[in-house]
């Protein structure tokens, strides 16, 4: 199986990709599984969050392996995080409940993958 070559940037955006991912899986699943209040949670919003952290674990090590999947992975990624941020949107504009930290949260969630897509976008 070819690798990739693992530049510092690749390499930065591996480390955060595993941490963020699995701060994102305990915080969600505090939050699903431990009786966690945390307000006017959107439950799609939660368990896309939740889900999404085990991808983000596994994209930061296919990224620190070199794997090539791991690329695509991270584009999968942010692509998806935009598709539930832009449903998180109509909700809101319905009126719907939610918290102004998850706002936050998705918007440093797009950031993040939009830099790690970047990273890896120049090792192509």
């Amino acid at each position: 199986m070819q690798t990739l070559e693992r530049s510092r940037a690749v390499t930065i955006s591996a480390v955060i990709a595993v941490v963020f991912g699995a701060l994102t899986v305990v915080s969600g699943g505090r939050v699903l599984f431990g009786g966690v209040d945390m307000g006017a949670v959107v439950p799609f919003v939660l368990w896309f969050n939740f889900l999404a952290g085990f991808a983000y674990v596994l994209a930061g090590v296919g990224l620190w392996r070199g794997l090539p999947w791991a690329r695509g992975l991270c584009f999968g990624i942010l692509a998806a995080t935009l598709l539930v941020l832009v449903a998180f949107g109509l909700h809101v504009l319905r009126g719907g409940p939610y918290e102004a930290r998850t706002v936050a949260a998705m918007t440093l969630r797009t950031l993040v993958w939009a830099g790690i897509g970047l990273a890896v976008w120049h090792r192509a």
